[in-house]
């Protein structure tokens, strides 16, 4: 049967044409052309290893652009390595394609170089392979951090306060958006403020230029990807504490603070959807001021929305009449009931 005009040719020549010019900057990728490669911490430190997966219909929709596609899937992966104060080395990719369609994956090539470009972090191979759907792409990601000294999330501290980075709830708005257009009009969005919301949740940019200002002044740190509450709360059972934050401190975005003031409950959604990418931090009091000038020149927006406490158990989120508020969910889970 012939070749559709756009559909690839065989393995090799696939990674010749989109994989190896990627890989082009790493010299321990040897041009993809061996089965392995070679990832060489700066001396001192050590390596930080975090994967991620995308597929088609669960983390991403059908529809989407293929270029954003590869920007997330790196990003995913990143925002994992700004959370432990890592700075990125490189990655191996393994993708699954139901499909060889070559304007698809220039696509794809395009969106992760971007990615590449923007976080630092270049190609050092991989896996290619043919199935029958859906789509798969899964990352490994590869940062260093000086030796002993990455930041994780069981170390939060007594009267440590509690930072997010960012702003919480776009990219759950984003999403919302994609499935129910006609969202638009009953929150009163106009062009700019939907391509905002629609943006962080296909491109999300976790802030790589926060990872020194972690690395130097956070007693615990992880990536908000499945939800602020969730998150918060994987965090202090993780260091077997308590915490609490306040509502009325998690930054919004101006389009998020319309949606608020335009439907009941959409608070508590932000709070508990997912995607975001930001880092949620606990910061000793005495760290505090020079985190927050670390971040400003950093120029990554930080706020301090709660505090770690090991007299409560559990965590709560306090809301603007004083009381604990309440979730129907906390966030994401691939395994609990749809």
């Amino acid at each position: 049967m012939p070749r559709a005009p756009n559909e690839a040719t065989d393995e090799e020549a696939l990674i010749a044409e989109y994989w190896a010019p990627l890989a082009a900057g790493f010299a321990g990728a040897y041009g993809l052309k061996d089965d392995c490669a070679t990832i060489e911490p700066p001396p001192g430190h050590e390596l930080v290893v975090t994967t991620d997966a995308l597929i088609e219909g669960v983390h991403f929709l059908p529809t989407a652009d293929a270029a954003d596609v590869g920007w997330k899937a790196l990003a995913v992966n990143v925002s994992d390595l700004v959370a432990k104060g890592a700075t990125p080395l490189a990655y191996v990719m393994s993708i699954a394609l139901p499909r060889l369609d070559r304007i698809w994956l220039a696509n794809f090539t395009t969106g992760l170089a971007a990615a590449q470009s923007a976080f630092g972090c270049p190609l050092a191979g991989g896996d290619t392979d043919r199935t029958p759907g859906p789509l798969s792409v899964s990352i490994t990601a590869f940062g260093s951090v000086p030796k002993g000294r990455m930041v994780q999330r069981a170390t939060a501290r007594p009267d440590d306060l509690v930072y997010v980075s960012g702003t919480i709830g776009d990219a759950t708005l984003g999403l919302a958006l994609r499935q129910d257009p006609q969202l638009r009009a009953f929150w009163n969005l106009d062009d700019a403020a939907c391509r905002f919301l629609e943006a962080k949740f296909s491109r999300p940019h976790p802030p790589v230029a926060l990872a020194p200002a972690l690395l130097a002044y956070a007693s615990a740190a992880m990536d908000v990807s499945d939800g602020l509450m969730k998150d918060f709360a994987r965090l202090c059972r993780a260091s077997e504490v308590g915490g609490r934050l306040e509502a009325a401190q998690v930054p919004l975005s101006g389009p998020a603070k319309s949606v608020v003031a335009a439907s009941d409950n959409w608070l508590e959604r932000l709070m508990s959807g997912g995607e975001d990418y930001e880092i949620l931090a606990c910061v000793p009091p005495a760290n505090a001021a020079q985190f927050e000038q670390r971040a400003e020149q950093a120029h990554t927006r930080v706020t301090c929305i709660g505090a770690i406490d090991t007299s409560a158990a559990g965590i709560a989120a306090i809301g603007a009449a004083g009381a604990p508020m309440q979730f129907t969910k906390t966030g994401w889970d691939h395994f609990s009931a749809r």
